[in-house]
């Protein structure tokens, strides 16, 4: 992936815009998510002020925070601090201005690792079927990877037991962000590995998945978009800019 420091320009400020947000640093650091609301040039910019765990973020003027943006497939950051956060009539956040912001072009589709349990249910009413012994209740896995347009599962059954190109509906957390619910994704590889197989899956974003979000807003697509991406920075993969 490429990175660049640049100076803003206004094709990266969108009202509506979803924000992730590291606030505050070293062991009081929280990444909460929040809407872009407007700005004035060189000044400020306006977001809704994030709650985590339904309390709002402690925001007091001079506080550091990092903010990060998908635009038309870039990662943008840009590091600023609390300029004002006021509670009524709305909460809402005014950051400092980007002076410059750092593009990172993300490597197609790149996969982070995962570890969280998952759900699988089979596919009903005309879908290539898993053939599961228990009928259409659903079973236990584990999500091993995670990209964009897919993932990795470990289940602890027989390879006879699946169909290649069977659809079926996933339902995992992303951590720090929600819980999606009935996700389509598509059989594309089976594999067995130590009495267990792995199941290569291409997601079907069909409008019909959801996701309860954790203080964060956007679709299902956009918000495994803002994990990956969450979880390349914390992984070393993707660098936060070192200045403003």
């Amino acid at each position: 992936m490429e990175s660049e420091h640049i100076p803003v320009h206004s094709s990266v400020l969108v009202v509506g815009l979803p924000l992730q947000l590291v606030i505050g640093s070293g062991q009081d650091k929280v990444n909460c998510g929040s809407t872009l609301l407007g700005w004035k040039e060189r000044a400020w910019l306006i977001c809704e002020w994030p709650f985590h765990f339904g309390q709002a973020v402690p925001c007091e003027t001079g506080t550091h925070c990092l903010v990060r943006a998908m635009v038309a497939g870039r990662l943008v950051a840009y590091q600023s601090e609390v300029r004002m956060a006021q509670m009524s009539p709305l909460p809402l956040l005014y950051l400092a201005f980007p002076r410059r912001i750092e593009e990172i072009h993300l490597r197609k589709d790149a996969r982070v690792p995962s570890n969280e349990p998952l759900l699988l249910m089979q596919g009903t009413h005309g879908d290539a079927m898993l053939a599961l012994r228990n009928g259409s209740a659903p079973i236990g896995g584990l999500l091993q990877d995670v990209s964009l347009s897919g993932c990795r599962i470990i289940l602890q059954r027989s390879r006879t037991d699946v169909v290649l190109g069977a659809t079926v509906y996933l339902e995992f957390e992303l951590i720090g962000i929600g819980h999606v619910s009935h996700l389509a994704g598509v059989i594309k590889n089976i594999a067995e590995r130590d009495g267990a197989i792995s199941l290569g899956i291409e997601f079907r974003f069909n409008g019909k998945e959801a996701i309860e979000y954790r203080g964060w807003g956007g679709s299902v697509q956009k918000a495994i978009e803002y994990s990956v991406m969450q979880r390349q920075t914390d992984l070393g993969f993707l660098t936060p800019p070192s200045e403003p």
